[in-house]
């Protein structure tokens, strides 16, 4: 079997201010030909760094040592021009987030134009057609009538789908797909995998596969290199690798999944939420006066309770409702039908009426880096709430501040630093910490953990099991991570387009789902 790739003492390291960091080092691995090689490992490993080395993507910052072979030839002292003909022809990339891979001020068909006019020179109507061909080839429905759509149009799957068919315009020997799954629903997340596979056998292509997710590893990879701390600690073929792995770091790995159960909550525990008949539809305006023509319905009749201590499951596809109907419940979005808090209706409460709830009801997000100021402290974020509410002293916050950082696994002496300076892990605890600091009763998590390496992952949950514990918090829990579900949730609702599909205790719906739609999700997220 001929070798595509082959990676011999690779080394990487970056300059800056000065300083030299050594970023991957002595890494040796080889690609076949038709063969997925997986790079697995936590953030920081290395993973990523090493694949764009390939075609010495990494910047002026960075020196490039040991030997790159493409098809025997040197990569590492190629010129510009051998580079520029390799890269995007020969060896192409997909990267995790298409909304940032993409530009959101040209079309669909505008970013494809540019790279076969590139690489293939065809121009005109030749072009259009073979944009047409490989929209279809990747599983867009309708292609032709999308070439104008701007990548915000499109949903989280068909903006992967585009960026697949860019990175296969022009028909490479090695794919690099740099967690191209993570930020997908499971459903999702099942298609695009299916889709690369059939792809790769179909064109005989081989493919470089960066994840953390070893559950997408043992479905999709052939062979697995493990990386920790910029070095390979251990590859071979994955079945063997998964049966009898032998260093510690890659049991590590395989061992870190959420399981177990939440504390059973007791059966006087007050509720401390519910919804009765909650509809959320955002209307349709067309027209010079803009009058409305229809409705987007968001959530059409959702009915539930959750009391102290007791995490309730909220689970879907991208635009099922969700999030949704969770910001209608803290009065976020309007909405008709019952909303009760603490046992007062508040459906009718305007902003006013509702300041004095808000310390009671806490959301944290899903990108933690997102949802944190750049320009603040972690004491300022933290304590920001304190201030808004009134609850403490100026003399009092730091205390306060270090408490909470203690609490959720912080050091207190960090807290003048900026979130730059921490971890994926130590952000989302900075971003819990803000909102268990004012003692809430509802949190509401939002894919809190989906950004996570699984080690990390696996803390959180931990956490939040803790604080539920410790507080009798009510956690309305959304996530298309069904493992994390069942590890946290007492109860899981399903929804799709709207409708809550079933509803019921997690080990019941898990174990014996009575929707189509349910068995569909289990199957796709848990084989």
């Amino acid at each position: 079997m001929s070798r595509v790739l082959d990676v011999r003492d690779l080394s990487v390291s970056f300059r800056q201010d000065g300083a030299t960091t050594l970023a991957v080092s002595g890494v040796s691995y080889h690609l076949n030909r038709g063969e997925t090689v997986a790079l697995v490992g936590e953030s920081g490993s290395g993973k990523s760094v090493t694949a764009l080395s390939t075609v010495r993507l990494l910047g002026d910052s960075a020196t490039v040592g040991g030997s790159i072979l493409y098809e025997g030839e040197e990569m590492v002292t190629a010129g510009e021009a051998k580079l520029r003909q390799v890269r995007g022809n020969d060896i192409s990339f997909i990267f995790q987030e298409p909304m940032t891979s993409l530009n959101p001020l040209h079309t669909i068909e505008k970013q494809l134009r540019e790279s076969i006019e590139l690489h293939q020179g065809l121009r005109g109507d030749a072009v259009r057609a073979k944009i047409v061909e490989l929209l279809e080839k990747v599983g867009i429905r309708e292609a032709a009538n999308r070439l104008n759509a701007y990548p915000h149009q499109l949903s989280g799957g068909q903006r992967q789908r585009v960026m697949i068919a860019m990175a296969l315009a022009n028909g490479p020997e090695l794919l690099v797909a740099d967690e191209p799954t993570t930020a997908l629903d499971v459903t999702i997340q099942a298609q695009i995998l299916d889709l690369l596979d059939r792809l790769k056998r179909d064109m005989n292509m081989s493919m470089l596969f960066i994840t953390h997710d070893l559950g997408i590893v043992r479905r999709i990879a052939d062979r697995v290199c493990v990386m920790k701390d910029g070095e390979i600690v251990e590859q071979g073929a994955t079945e063997e690798i998964f049966r009898t792995p032998q260093h510690p770091y890659t049991r590590m790995l395989l061992a870190a999944e959420s399981t177990g159960d939440p504390t059973p909550v007791p059966e006087d525990a007050p509720v401390v939420a519910e919804a009765e008949n909650l509809k959320i539809w955002f209307p349709i305006h067309q027209g010079l006066l803009k009058r409305t023509v229809g409705h987007v319905k968001a959530v059409n009749d959702a009915t539930f309770t959750v009391r102290a201590g007791e995490t309730l499951g909220i689970v879907g596809e991208s635009g099922s409702g969700k999030t949704t109907l969770a910001l209608a419940m803290m009065k976020l979005l309007g909405s008709e039908g019952r909303i009760v808090f603490q046992g007062r209706e508040i459906q009718d409460f305007r902003e006013g009426r509702m300041r004095p709830l808000r310390g009671d009801m806490q959301i944290v997000f899903q990108d933690p880096y997102g949802s944190l100021s750049p320009r603040m402290t972690v004491e300022q974020i933290i304590a920001e709430g304190l201030s808004i509410h009134g609850v403490a002293e100026e003399r009092d916050q730091r205390a306060l501040v270090a408490e909470i950082m203690a609490e959720v696994g912080l050091d207190p002496a960090t807290m003048d630093r900026y979130p730059h300076e921490f971890s994926g892990g130590q952000r989302q605890r900075v971003a819990i910490a803000r909102a268990m600091i004012l003692r809430p009763k509802l949190l509401v998590l939002d894919e809190p953990t989906s950004a996570l390496d699984m080690t990390v992952q696996v803390q959180i949950v931990d956490l939040l099991r803790d604080l539920q514990k410790k507080y009798q918090l009510a956690y309305l829990f959304i996530s298309h991570d069904l493992k994390v579900v069942r590890a946290l949730s007492h109860k899981v609702i399903v929804m799709k387009q709207g409708d809550v599909v079933e509803a019921g205790p997690v080990d019941r719906v898990f174990d014996a789902p009575q929707s189509g739609y349910t068995r569909e999700l289990m199957t796709a997220a848990l084989g």
